[in-house]
């Protein structure tokens, strides 16, 4: 008599599935940096929780003032999923510079806030850029940047600061999805509303960049294959909701 073993993949399904990592109510798991201020200050309440959102909020602010702030994922990440819902909603705080527009960001790869110095204006890490519309001219949305980064494109070292996706930015209010695709250093991916609009490999320090060089000469590799997750405030209120990881199994 034959004797069939049947062997279950269901641990390794369970860790490949998608896991909410932000709870709706507070900031538990994620820290915050404002330039000049220390790690984990959450310079005039700027990041808030409330009705399931991850929201930046200005309300308590005179002025922008160069305030540029991060919140960061508590735990890095090398190969993995994140997708999340954003909106842009009221008026740009007064004394951020134009481009912060209805512009923010996932942060790819960034070091750990800890080791941002003081006054750091811009993380240097690659972002998946968000931006919404204006109504009148021509913006796109799932760009990539790269702060202090280079990436590869079609095996061409891309250099300058942002490359833009073909997907128009929405102009209203409405919820848009957006998701990062991860493969270390070997591959990520921009999808917005399910729709791949970017893809790009080996994200890389620039090392004409002063806080690149000083990560490298910390130890950290030029080719980055790792990091945490960060959501940006760059002057223009934006909410988040629906935040979800997946890591996956390489």
């Amino acid at each position: 008599m034959a004797v069939f073993i049947l062997t279950c993949s269901c641990a390794r399904k369970k860790d490949i599935e998608w896991k909410s990592i932000f709870n709706g109510k507070d900031l538990k798991g994620w820290s915050t940096k404002f330039t000049g201020q220390e790690y984990g200050e959450n310079y005039l309440n700027t990041f808030q929780a409330k009705d399931g959102k991850l929201m930046v909020s200005y309300d308590g602010y005179d002025n922008f003032d160069n305030n540029f702030g991060h919140i960061f994922y508590q735990e890095k990440l090398s190969n993995y999923r994140l997708r999340l819902e954003y909106r842009f909603v009221g008026a740009q705080e007064p004394g951020s510079p134009s481009w912060a527009f209805k512009n923010s960001g996932i942060k790819i790869h960034s070091p750990h806030p800890s080791e941002l110095p003081l006054n750091q204006i811009f993380l240097v890490a690659v972002e998946a850029q968000i931006l919404g519309g204006d109504g009148e001219t021509e913006r796109y949305t799932g760009n990539v940047c790269t702060a202090g980064t280079h990436i590869e494109m079609n095996d061409s070292l891309i250099t300058q600061h942002c490359t833009n996706s073909s997907y128009a930015a929405i102009s209203d209010s409405s919820w848009v999805k957006m998701e990062v695709e991860v493969h270390g250093s070997e591959k990520i991916i921009h999808k917005v509303n399910d729709q791949i609009v970017m893809e790009y490999a080996k994200p890389q320090y620039d090392d004409t960049d002063e806080f690149a060089r000083e990560l490298m000469e910390k130890g950290h590799p030029r080719i980055i294959s790792e990091g945490y997750i960060a959501l940006q405030a760059e002057g223009h209120p934006v909410e988040f909701r629906n935040i979800e990881l997946m890591k996956l199994d390489e």
